[in-house]
């Protein structure tokens, strides 16, 4: 099998490394600096929202460090463990990611319902809140426009889940800031309701992080649609005469596939051989997301009950028995070829040059044989082919 280059419209491991690495310490210093922020003017402006969506920001570092640890890993070359490559790291890295944030959501809604049963108790938000509220809202959503931009370009899953956790960051910011708006216009609960929101925004964003990750790790197929294209690519492949099997799996940001296809039945190894690997090689280049393909060449369909081959002993012992139908005039065969087909044996028995010249001496070989075919345990034709000269 040939290895896989790179599309020339995919970034290479190195700079798909490098990218991965510098957009998410971005993401990190951004998130820093939004964190810090947020606490200090949510403590002092006493808004809830506003330091539940610290919490979440600060999460963000957290599941940014697992991405940075992910990216490390996936950029790795293939090696005895891991013969695919490492792209199921960053599966993985998704999977925390998500259930991370459900966790962070979880504890953001228990918290602002606590506030909301005390709410005669709590202390007036402050304006600065507002402020730091849409602060954080444009920087959340402009992260968000450039870590997307950079992961679609990559290709990387775990690269858009990060990313669309900003936008989910930036969607609560701004019901952060609707709530302290409502709190600042004499509405108390709306701060706390706001925090509410976010909790369930969070956990509803983690959730189908995780669920995404998880259909991964159990191999789920790629969608209709991709599996229909890749189809259409290997049938429209010359020498391919069916397809009863296609199975694909998700490997990080690329796909695994596996064929079953149909050749003549009579076409020698080598040339059943050269079909698979065109198959293979047009998949490669017509579907940049497939990171192999292993084709398996059949002659028949072998899912089909009809087509199902009887049990047949070792090549060694049914040319002896083929030696006997021929009858002891012929010293040695000069190559046989043998087709296992659900309709039966057949053999192609190619004589030697001497013999093929002596039309008597072929005479009693062909008699020989039609004695003995038609009783036989395992073959259903044999045929007799004589090289034309000499070799």
């Amino acid at each position: 099998m040939h290895e896989n280059s790179p599309h020339p419209s995919e970034p290479s491991g190195g700079d798909r490394f490098r990218q991965g690495q510098r957009v998410t310490w971005v993401s990190i210093a951004v998130n820093a600096v939004l964190t810090v922020m947020q606490v200090i003017v949510g403590v002092v402006a006493h808004s809830q929202s506003l330091i539940a969506d610290a919490m979440h920001t600060l999460s963000d570092i957290v599941s940014d460090g697992f991405v940075l640890y992910a990216n490390h890993k996936g950029s790795e070359d293939p090696d005895d463990e891991h013969p695919y490559g490492h792209g199921r790291f960053e599966t993985a890295a998704s999977l925390v990611l998500g259930l991370l944030l459900a966790a962070t959501g979880a504890g953001i809604l228990m918290a602002a319902t606590g506030r909301l049963q005390n709410l005669g108790a709590a202390p007036p938000v402050g304006v600065a809140a507002i402020w730091a509220a849409l602060i954080t809202l444009a920087g959340k959503e402009g992260l968000f426009r450039y870590m997307l931009g950079i992961a679609q370009r990559l290709r990387s899953p775990m690269l858009v889940a990060n990313a669309w956790h900003a936008r989910a960051d930036a969607l609560s910011s701004l019901v952060v800031a609707v709530g302290v708006g409502g709190a600042l216009a004499g509405f108390n609960f709306a701060d706390a309701a706001a925090a509410i929101i976010v909790g369930a925004m969070i956990i509803k964003a983690g959730f189908g992080f995780a669920w995404t990750a998880m259909r991964e790790l159990i191999d789920t197929g790629l969608s209709e649609e991709e599996v229909a294209r890749i189809r259409a690519t290997i049938m429209n492949t010359a020498g391919v005469l069916g397809l009863h099997e296609l199975r694909t799996r998700r490997m990080g940001h690329q796909a695994l596939v596996d064929a079953h296809i149909l050749v003549d039945s009579r076409i020698s190894v080598s040339e059943g051989h050269t079909i698979g690997e065109s198959a293979r090689a047009k998949v490669l280049s017509d579907h940049p997301e497939v990171l192999d393909v292993l084709v398996h060449v059949d002659d028949e369909d072998d899912h089909d009950p009809q087509t199902r081959k009887i049990e047949l002993p070792e090549r060694a012992i049914l040319l002896n028995y083929l030696r006997t139908m021929l009858g002891e005039e012929v010293p040695n065969f000069d190559r046989t070829v043998l087709h296992y087909l659900s309709s039966g044996l057949e053999a192609e028995v190619f004589l030697p040059f001497e013999i093929a010249m002596d039309v008597a001496h072929i005479a009693r070989i062909e008699q020989h044989l039609a004695e003995r075919l038609t009783d036989n345990p395992w073959f259903s034709s044999v045929s007799l082919n004589c090289r034309i000269a000499p070799k």
